[in-house]
């Protein structure tokens, strides 16, 4: 049995935050932005991450591509331990990872030509392939993300968001790597864009044989990419599992709130659904609540979520962190 390709374990990336109006001698506030996730991904899978603004779904992929850096825990690329990793070694296994950015026009140097903004990783780890051999490989990528060679020389103004992250996609795709971490990178496009930016991601995988981080808000589109799910909630992993079983069988009070948001594609059910409503509003990830995070706004919370912190349970296909419900077997 081979072993996978990315293991996360136990991450958890601390922010310090200056206290505002306070004296300087004052110890800043702690944020724990990502607090103890773990999770694994095999070649040429899909990982899922969900969760509302604030969990934590964007620092956990910043950690993992080593622009936060993680305060603890074990992340294992291709059997490389990234987390400690000094800078070159860094570097060099960034190589196999690459990342999508959420908003395309904003991701890409405005004075660049996309050829230029293309070619830039191929400059960086290659700096001694020749021109033309860099101009081919471009003008190839090109074509494969759905981009006229012709292109080349003009600037990301000149393209529409949905074309502009078709560029991303392609500097991206062009060191050939084995992981892409996608940041809601469909999050900013028309529903139509959407649907051809997410049909693309899943034809380079297949025919690259890619692993994919895809992080989103819509459990609509992760359910349409994803292999596994994750469910974040203020930087904890609450739910994980194969999409069969997470959205079959959603176990956690909070997958079973994201989960009855999801619209229907039938009026009269749409119609007659009950949408879960959450109380209150998302606590504050400097002053988190003890125990359960989710307990302030869990409809079946008890004492004993306020004493006890939950940790994931249960079979590798699916996994809960609730001290009240288990997956089913």
């Amino acid at each position: 049995m081979t072993s996978p390709l990315l293991q996360v374990h136990d991450v958890k990336t601390v922010f310090d935050i200056p206290v505002k109006g306070g004296f300087f001698w004052q110890k800043p506030a702690t944020l724990k932005a990502v607090n103890g996730v773990s999770f694994i991904l095999n070649a040429g899978e899909t990982l899922g991450v969900v969760g509302e603004s604030g969990c934590g779904k964007s620092t956990l992929a910043r950690t993992i591509i080593g622009l936060v850096k993680a305060q603890s825990g074990s992340i294992l690329f291709d059997g490389k331990e990234l987390v400690n990793m000094d800078k070159k070694s860094l570097r060099e296994a960034r190589k196999d990872i690459q990342m999508i950015f959420q908003d395309p026009l904003a991701s890409l140097n405005p004075r660049m030509t996309i050829g230029d903004i293309i070619a830039e990783p191929l400059r960086t780890y290659y700096p001694s392939m020749a021109k033309a051999e860099v101009e081919s490989q471009v003008r190839a990528m090109m074509k494969k993300v759905g981009l006229l060679p012709n292109l080349v020389n003009r600037y990301p103004h000149e393209f529409s968001g949905g074309q502009c992250q078709r560029i991303g996609i392609a500097r991206a795709l062009i060191l050939k790597p084995k992981l892409i971490i996608c940041d809601e990178p469909v999050s900013a496009l028309d529903v139509s864009i959407q649907a051809q930016v997410i049909n693309l991601l899943k034809d380079v995988q297949q025919e690259m044989g890619l692993a994919l981080i895809f992080i989103a808000h819509d459990l609509s589109v992760v359910k349409h990419i994803s292999d596994r799910v994750l469910v974040m909630y203020l930087g904890n992993a609450v739910e994980v599992g194969t999409d069969k079983a997470v959205y079959s069988h959603p176990t956690h009070p909070y997958t079973e709130a994201l989960m009855s948001a999801v619209p229907v594609p039938d009026p009269e059910v749409e119609h007659n659904k009950v949408i879960q409503l959450l109380p209150g509003d998302l606590p504050s990830p400097i002053n988190p609540p003890s125990g359960c995070v989710f307990r302030t706004r869990c409809p079946i919370v008890s004492d004993e979520c306020a004493q006890t912190k939950p940790t994931l349970q249960g079979s590798i296909n699916h996994q809960v962190a609730c001290l009240k419900r288990q997956p089913q077997t």
